[in-house]
């Protein structure tokens, strides 16, 4: 008997250690997983294309930022939206507010003659009233001459407040339902630049409401790893709920390239090599929009050990945000400069 005890007691010792080690490894995964691993990816010609979340949307892997396009004239923004759609480009980002409403004008003129059909557009709305939110809607609607966005998302979501003033009684989440019931929006959505905690604490806001966000669009970048990350903080939730991550600020607009330290192909293979739907990036320019599509063209995923030189490289510069200051100053904050816009 005390024989098949001891065995009895060494094999239970056994099997512990066998489940201790398999929860290790899974563990190990899952945290390994979010960081480290570039999406799924098909290829059409020169251009790769990802899924949006759990949509099952396949939209490029580069997205046209909209708020660039009031940077040139109008013929040329009109010119660099459909070069870019000619040559593979889908996904279209704007916002109810870039340069006035200059932006959505310009691509709305540029989605004439079936270009509409041919791409993902997603706007953005600032208002947070259920009013203003409901105006924004129909005035970017009227701009980009469309009667249905495929994505749009609340803008600027960087105060701790902006939750609870979305999903309050006549606030503007209720706008947005009436929108999507009217068939006027596809899929929604949030946006913000500051901090990781002020987007997870809008995901807290949208699951005790039962929302569940199409996309989320964030800065992803090679400083972002460093400071304030929403790639170690939020991107891994948008993975576990198959929210698409949107990425923006590759090249921190345009100051991490002022750091001196690292390359625009290098910015964006970067962020390409991370699990999200889409990179935006801001084109006014032909040369920029070359240079967007020749980082896709010859992107491959960035092994671990490129990983880590990159990130060894860009540590110090972007150890107190210096270089996002998106994250740090008001210099990016829209709303902020323009409180009449949350309405």
């Amino acid at each position: 008997m005390a024989t098949s005890r001891r065995d009895f007691l060494k094999a239970s010792a056994s099997m512990a250690a066998g489940v201790a080690a398999s929860r290790s490894m899974a563990r190990a995964e899952t945290e390994q997983t979010p960081a480290t691993q570039a999406a799924p990816t098909v290829r059409k010609g020169d251009m790769r294309y990802r899924t949006l979340g759990r949509t099952g949307e396949q939209v490029s892997l580069i997205g046209l930022g909209g708020y660039h396009l009031g940077r040139p004239g109008e013929e040329e923004a009109i010119r660099i939206v459909r070069t870019a759609v000619d040559r593979g480009v889908s996904f279209m980002d704007n916002c109810w507010d870039y340069n006035g409403g200059a932006s959505e004008i310009r691509m709305g003129k540029a989605l004439r003659d079936g270009y509409r059909d041919r791409v993902f557009l997603m706007t953005k709305i600032d208002g947070r009233t259920r009013e203003a939110a409901a105006r924004q809607i129909d005035e970017s609607l009227r701009r980009l001459q469309t009667d249905r966005l495929d994505l749009l998302q609340y803008h600027e979501v960087i105060r701790l407040e902006d939750p609870d003033r979305i999903f309050a009684n006549g606030g503007a989440h209720e706008a947005m339902a009436e929108a999507q019931k009217a068939g006027k929006v596809r899929h929604v959505g949030f946006t913000g630049h500051k901090d990781p905690y002020v987007h997870l604490r809008m995901l807290d806001a949208a699951r005790a409401h039962g929302v569940r966000f199409d996309a989320v669009q964030m800065p992803l970048n090679v400083m972002d790893a460093h400071f304030r990350s929403f790639q170690h903080q939020v991107l891994p939730v948008l993975l576990k709920e198959q929210i698409g991550p949107l990425a923006m600020k590759s090249m921190g607009d345009p100051f991490i390239l002022k750091s001196g330290v690292v390359t625009p192909i290098e910015c964006l293979h970067y962020t390409m090599s991370l699990p999200v739907s889409v990179v935006i990036t801001g084109i006014d320019r032909m040369e920029i929009l070359d240079q967007a599509l020749e980082a896709v063209r010859t992107f491959q995923p960035m092994t671990p050990e490129q990983t880590a030189a990159l990130l060894a490289r860009t540590a110090t510069p972007a150890a107190a945000g210096a270089y996002e200051l998106f994250k740090t100053s008001s210099h990016f904050d829209g709303t902020a400069h323009n409180p009449d816009w949350l309405g």
